[in-house]
């Protein structure tokens, strides 16, 4: 009897427990619905709707149905942000979209060719709305919103006779860039650098995405055209999927490469392919791991194969922010750092990472490409419309190559023509740093956004105890490690009423040095040198295409470079961000 009592009062407080826990409130997930309609009132089907979270990933994908209405169901309490596309429409863009517990939010998005707006429904027409029959179907055919039907037995597959090429490939949309402009080390060197980029985008049957897209171009050194094409895939799951993607190039570099020349004295030709995959899953309710890998094969006088893994994991913090891990050995990892850009349209991102192209070397008579290692941890919250992060990363690098001026007393075998510019490329060797960043990026309404990013890192230096320079080997020992802060202040916005999209920042260090520009794997790369501006100009459509101009500045006031001196009056200057000026005109349709 003794012992019976004891149990028996456990087993009451623990059904006790048991009873309090399940009567514990959770909270109701919200929804978010919206209607597409341009700028005269009509519907639009087949918009592009994503949403974000507070850190900037996509959770939610989806497309407006034959009505212009989305429905976004089973949203957990949050803030979130709204992105609209189309082809032939400017982009629409909602930040700070609070979605409460057990309630939903009814938006009007209407596009146009020169100002999209997002906008919130009165309190009256939003209950109404979402009470409505009409947005109860719109739940029941969303892909993201009926779960349950993945539980039906799947439907045999009806025979027909009639062609079925029409519904292969839907929502197809595509852009070409043509652009122009002069990169140089020497003030007045430049040569003009004439291209053109394409891309087309489609889904099959209304699900995966295939993406092509091209670049041709002339060398801005050689004067003899290159070109370079990509071809993506990728499984719709959700907003995303696994993806692969086959890139190509081949360019050439001029002549007077001395004994580079190939046999018979033609010119070298540089050619590269690489396959590249991407793909994400979630380990847990908090944790997402992406995970990657790419082979590449460059050919230059003789033949080089690369594989290079990647991998970034996410673990969630809930309103305490968000932890990131990454690794990265080769090759940049562009699809990973696509992935981290995803306001870029798709497009965008694919022409970015086509213009990626290896950095290539001389050193001693043998081409060689430059290899990096990085490690990089990161963390970020937000707080009300400001964003933090902080990250701590470990660079260890191979063949470092950089632009080069002046070092006319190098042989050939240390230089290498750069495809992109009247600089030269020279293998400064290997190195190894650590460094560490802090960011603070600020939306101010709809259109402004303010960063502020500073951190510590390790530079590269010149010795000053005045030693001659014979070769390549003497130029490398007289460049050495050291470690160096810097500050970057960034500013852009968008015109209301014109739809002007402005950027300018500037990018402090200490210039008499030479600051490699760390890409982070963990969030947006912050850091820049010198002055930097860009402006784009959308103008109005015209048989369903619109245009776009835009215009570049990198680095105008030339800060950043590197100058190495020897007493008999032997000189070079090294650096990554050369003064360029760029523009062009893009056609989206």
């Amino acid at each position: 009897m003794s012992l019976a009592k004891p149990v028996i009062s456990l087993a009451l407080l623990a059904a006790f427990a048991v009873t309090s826990q399940a009567q514990t409130p959770v909270a109701s997930p919200g929804q978010i619905l919206g209607e597409i309609k341009d700028a005269s009132g009509v519907v639009q089907m087949g918009a592009t709707v994503l949403l974000y979270n507070r850190y900037d990933q996509v959770v939610r994908h989806t497309l407006s149905n034959q009505d212009g209405r989305f429905a976004l169901d089973g949203l957990a309490p949050g803030i979130y942000t709204l992105r609209v596309t189309l082809a032939s429409f400017i982009p629409a863009l909602r930040h700070n979209i609070a979605v409460l517990a057990g309630s939903g939010s009814l938006l009007r998005i209407n596009l146009a060719n020169v100002f999209s707006t997002v906008e919130f429904a009165p309190p009256q027409d939003a209950k109404a709305a979402l009470m409505s029959d009409e947005w109860k179907w719109v739940l029941r055919t969303s892909l993201a919103t009926r779960p349950i039907l993945r539980f039906q037995a799947p439907v045999p597959a009806v025979s027909t006779s009639h062609d079925t090429t029409a519904t292969m490939f839907a929502d197809t949309n595509g852009m070409v860039k043509v652009s122009a402009g002069d990169s140089s080390l020497a003030a007045g060197g430049g040569q003009q650098n004439l291209g053109t980029a394409f891309g087309v985008e489609t889904s099959l049957y209304g699900g995966d995405k295939l993406r092509v897209s091209g670049n041709l171009a002339y060398g801005a050194a050689s004067g003899l055209p290159s070109a370079g094409f990509r071809t993506t895939y990728r499984r719709e799951r959700d907003g995303h999927g696994p993806q692969l993607s086959l890139t190509v190039r081949q360019a050439y570099f001029p002549a007077s490469v001395g004994s580079m020349s190939g046999p018979g004295g033609n010119t070298p030709v540089l050619r590269t392919a690489s396959l590249a995959s991407i793909d994400s899953v979630d380990l847990s309710d908090i944790l997402h791991l992406e995970y990657g890998a790419s082979l590449e094969s460059v050919a230059l006088f003789g033949k080089m194969n690369f594989f290079s893994p990647f991998a970034r994991a996410t673990y969630s913090l809930g309103d305490q922010g968000a932890l990131k891990v990454a690794y990265s050995s080769g090759a940049q990892p562009v699809e990973l750092l696509a992935r981290g850009a995803e306001r870029e349209p798709e497009l965008n991102q694919d022409l970015m990472a086509l213009a990626q192209l290896p950095r290539l070397s001389r050193r001693d008579n043998n081409a060689t490409v430059e290899r990096t290692k990085t490690y990089e941890a990161g963390y970020e919250v937000v707080q009300g419309s400001t964003r933090y992060s902080a990250s701590i990363f470990r660079e260890d690098v191979a063949n470092a190559t950089f632009l080069m001026s002046g070092a006319d007393f190098l042989g050939a075998s240390d230089l290498l023509p750069d495809l992109n510019s009247r600089g030269t490329l020279f293998n400064l060797g290997d190195y190894s740093r650590s460094g560490y960043s802090f960011t603070a990026v600020r939306t101010v309404g709809e259109a402004l956004e303010f960063a502020v990013a500073a951190g510590r890192a390790g530079a590269l230096v010149a010795d000053a105890d005045g030693s001659l320079l014979e070769d390549g080997a003497d130029l490398r020992n007289h460049v050495r490690k050291s470690a160096r802060g810097w500050v970057t202040i960034r500013a852009s916005g968008r015109v209301r009423y014109t739809g002007t999209h402005l950027a300018a920042g500037y990018g402090w260090t200490d210039f008499r040095s030479l600051m490699p520009t760390h890409v982070s794997l963990t969030g947006q790369t912050s850091q820049q040198i010198g002055w930097n501006a860009s402006a784009r100009q959308p103008l109005p459509g015209f048989g369903g295409v619109r245009m776009e101009l835009n215009a570049e500045l990198r680095n105008a006031l030339a800060q950043g470079y590197l100058v190495v001196n020897s007493p008999d009056g032997k000189r070079a200057v090294f650096t990554n961000t050369p003064r360029a000026l760029r523009g062009g005109v893009t056609f989206i349709f």
